[in-house]
Formats: structure tokens, C-alpha cells, sequence
């Protein structure tokens, strides 16, 4: 348990880095315009390819880091 207690900070270090670099290179045809009512919002978007991947890539280091977070916290408690 002490290992992975020590290992854990960087485990989430890794990850929050690796998160920060894939939503930085994800696409946002969204401006800052339109998150002030710029637009109606009616337009629909498919993601496709590499954009997809890249997509689903965020999603599942966010559950990770997450997932990372409540085990430094229940680690933490002990």
C-alpha cells in the first residue's frame, strides 16, 4: 500500500498532462462569440477519424485521473 501511495502523485501528474495536451489538440469550431449567444447553437457536429479517437482518448484519461483522485483520497483517509 505505501508503494502505491508514492507512485500515486505521479500517476495524477502524468495524467493531467496527458489531459491538458489531448484538449489542447482537440477542435473547437465553437468561438468565444457563440458562449456569449453568438449563435443559435442549431448546427450538428460528427466527429470522424483521428478526431473521434482523439475524442474518446480524453474521455477515458478523464475517468482515469478521476478515478486516480478517489484512490489518492481513500488512500489519504487511511
Amino acid at each position: 500500500m505505501n508503494f502505491i501511495a508514492n507512485i500515486l502523485p505521479w500517476v495524477q501528474i502524468v495524467l493531467s498532462v496527458l489531459m491538458t495536451i489531448l484538449i489542447l489538440l482537440q477542435r473547437s469550431d465553437a468561438s468565444l462569440g457563440s458562449a456569449f449567444g453568438g449563435t443559435d447553437g442549431t448546427t450538428v457536429y460528427t466527429r470522424r477519424g483521428a478526431e473521434k479517437i482523439l475524442f474518446y482518448l480524453t474521455i477515458a484519461v478523464s475517468v482515469l485521473f478521476a478515478l486516480s483522485a478517489l484512490a489518492a483520497l481513500v488512500i489519504s483517509s487511511k
